[in-house]
């Protein structure tokens, strides 16, 4: 029997479980490397191990906003590494995706050595729209 990231035939599912509330529970599947142990230790996620069964969990005394924000940013490190996920709806927070997104971007283009990206602001000419 496996759990719900073998079930999927996801690398990660991220969902709330109903009996724990105060936390966002991180499921990886059961042959999970290493690695992609590491990159959610690194996002902030506590690990947790109980016979062959390894998860992660948001940390305790976050409030809800927190935990969306957390494994929200935590998606974009593992879609890089190419791994599969899958995050509940519920649980997603669109600000935290696009903060994420943007710190990315901009980071790749400094490391490119490109200028930063401007803020998101008014949009100049639109297509198909003439003056």
């Amino acid at each position: 029997m496996g759990n719900l990231a073998d079930e999927s035939g996801t690398d990660v599912e991220i969902y709330r479980r109903a009996f724990t509330p105060d936390a966002i529970h991180i499921v990886s599947r059961t042959d999970a490397p290493e690695e992609l142990l590491a990159l959610l230790d690194s996002a902030g996620l506590e690990r947790k191990t109980e016979a062959i069964y390894t998860w992660h969990e948001t940390p305790q005394g976050l409030s809800e906003a927190a935990q969306k924000q957390l494994v929200t940013c935590a998606v974009l490190p593992l879609l890089i590494a190419d791994y599969k996920v899958n995050i509940d709806p519920d649980v997603y927070d669109v600000t935290a995706w696009a903060q994420t997104l943007r710190e990315h971007r901009t980071t790749q283009a400094q490391a490119a050595g490109a200028p930063a990206l401007p803020p998101p602001g008014p949009a100049g000419p639109r297509p198909g729209r003439t003056r």
